[in-house]
């Protein structure tokens, strides 16, 4: 036994992870994480998000973090962001047509989903424990995951799997449906419980979310929607059947149609096929 394995605690060592990433257990030990920080406007307005994009050589061994040790790994059922085969209609068909729709978000989701937490997660899945602070080492960055990594997401979903199973387990206990898609959490009910039984489900879920090192935004990110209100879910309706906001197909097609008659449109040809394959999307998976 070598003395890194002597050290390290049971589980796969830093050799076994240089194998799997097609390199030297010296090169991999050498890596030195390097992003570069930059902010862009967040979806909804207000404060910038900050963005930390890996250089070409760590992104490309961070991918294969993903593809080597994370991709066989199963996220929780309710899980829908970032997951091969799930997207933003999948995670909004279980709400179709409901009676009342419960939507939160987890506040600097990324992170908030601390080094301590991915470390005990590489632990968990037998990595020893210099494995495991080598992984926590390329994946985290100043406390918790970087926003911009290609780790980010796949290990989010895996750390949390705890936290949406309680979050699942709290749905059906009180008659819900749960999906989460990144940091959006979506409740639904078939029968509209009353305003009482949604505080209750909120300060519950606030708890839960607490006690996973998350805090809820309870106010400007809360929308309880009732079937006579348009209903959304990571921005698609689901009041009839689940599609994109009529305001943004008239939109499109006035778009296409101004492009078709030789006129300008407001937006590039690239971002045109972007808006033209998330519709194909939603038309096919709905």
């Amino acid at each position: 036994m070598g003395l890194f394995g002597l050290f390290g605690g049971k589980g796969h060592d830093v050799a076994e992870l240089a194998r799997r990433l097609g390199m030297s257990a010296d090169e991999l030990r050498s890596i030195e994480p390097s992003y570069r920080e930059f902010s862009v406007p967040k979806r909804r307005g207000g404060a910038k998000r900050t963005i930390l994009a890996p250089d070409d050589h760590f992104k490309s061994v961070q991918r294969r973090i993903n593809r080597r040790v994370l991709a066989l790994l199963v996220s929780h059922r309710a899980v829908h962001g970032f997951e091969r085969g799930r997207s933003i209609v999948t995670n909004a068909l279980p709400h179709l047509r409901q009676a009342v729709i419960v939507r939160l978000d987890l506040k600097e989701f990324f992170p908030s989903t601390s080094t301590t937490r991915v470390h005990d997660f590489f632990r968990k899945i037998g990595w020893n424990r210099e494995a495991a602070t080598l992984l926590m080492r390329l994946t985290t960055y100043a406390g918790g995951l970087p926003q911009g990594a290609p780790t980010s997401p796949r290990l989010a979903n895996l750390v949390n799997y705890r936290l949406d199973t309680r979050l699942e387990r709290l749905a059906l206990l009180r008659g819900a449906t749960y999906t989460r898609y990144a940091d959006d959490l979506t409740f639904s009910f078939a029968d509209d419980p009353g305003g009482r039984a949604i505080h209750s489900l909120v300060q519950i879920v606030s708890r839960i979310a607490r006690d996973e090192q998350y805090v809820v935004h309870k106010r400007r990110k809360l929308h309880v929607r009732r079937s006579h209100q348009r209903q959304q879910v990571t921005g698609l309706v689901v009041n009839d059947r689940v599609n994109l906001p009529r305001a943004t197909r008239r939109w499109l097609r006035a778009v296409e149609h101004r492009l078709a008659t030789g006129g300008q449109a407001t937006i590039d040809e690239q971002a045109v096929a972007g808006w033209r394959a998330l519709a194909s999307m939603v038309e096919r998976q709905r």
